[in-house]
């Protein structure tokens, strides 16, 4: 039986496919960016690294999470120098309630609150409270079990979907039968891996060598099968019968 190839698609099949693909390419290369900008900068130095990833996961141990992201991410919003060292001397006293409304409330208002407070609606910590502010005062282990329990499910039926119509397009291309079986089932693999990794660096910082693992076979596997596929589907030409 024939093998059903790109040639055999008709133009309208064809555009489908491409701008599933086209989209799917550029959503994953926006994802690749917030996860960046995100992450970079959380162990106070440029760029992505290993480490912040653990300061994700296992967190941040030897100081606060708003320790952390004033020496990394939230820097630059607290243009002060000194305002910084405050508040990082406040936290190194043990937070304490009165001088929390005395000194620091002060320079959260300048700098932080059109942010972290209820009114601005975004689901980041609330430093307009003492209350609030004490959530992340406490040495810092990452994100919680409740949140990684949160993300993964959605990852998880987000990705598998978008890996299973990646992949339904790409069965169509005319390749080796064992690489095109690795890359189809290689983003499942990658992805699965990626998010036991989380768990496991909460646990163990090491697996956060697994986690951008995951994710650079993710992007290999995706690339790979989104480029393969636009250009057999433009450009190879149908196979010859055999005469």
């Amino acid at each position: 039986m024939k093998q059903r190839c790109f040639s055999d698609c008709h133009l309208s099949e064809k555009l489908l496919y491409t701008g599933f693909l086209i989209l799917m390419g550029t959503g994953y290369l926006m994802a690749l960016s917030y996860l960046y900008e995100t992450h970079q900068g959380d162990d106070g130095k440029p760029g992505l690294s290993v480490e912040d990833i653990v300061d994700t996961y296992y967190g941040n141990r030897s100081g606060t999470r708003l320790e952390a992201a004033i020496r990394g991410p939230m820097a630059d919003f607290i243009l002060k120098v000194n305002d910084r060292h405050e508040i990082v001397a406040w936290l190194k006293d043990a937070a304490p309630r009165k001088a929390y409304t005395d000194t620091i409330l002060p320079i959260l208002k300048k700098s932080c609150l059109h942010c972290h407070s209820p009114a601005s609606g975004l689901d980041i910590p609330d430093l307009s409270t003492y209350e609030g502010i004490k959530k992340v005062a406490n040495v810092d282990t990452g994100e919680s079990l409740l949140t990684l329990v949160k993300l993964s499910h959605i990852h998880l039926f987000g990705i598998g979907l978008v890996a299973l119509g990646i992949g339904f397009i790409f069965r169509l291309t005319i390749l080796n039968n064992w690489l095109k079986a690795t890359l189809i089932v290689l983003p499942f693999l990658a992805v699965f891996a990626d998010i036991l990794a989380w768990f496991l660096t909460k646990w163990d910082p090491i697996y956060a060598y697994t986690v951008l693992t995951g994710g650079a076979l993710l992007a290999f596997a995706w690339a790979g099968q989104i480029l393969i596929s636009l250009y057999q589907l433009w450009f190879l030409r149908a196979p010859k019968e055999p005469g």
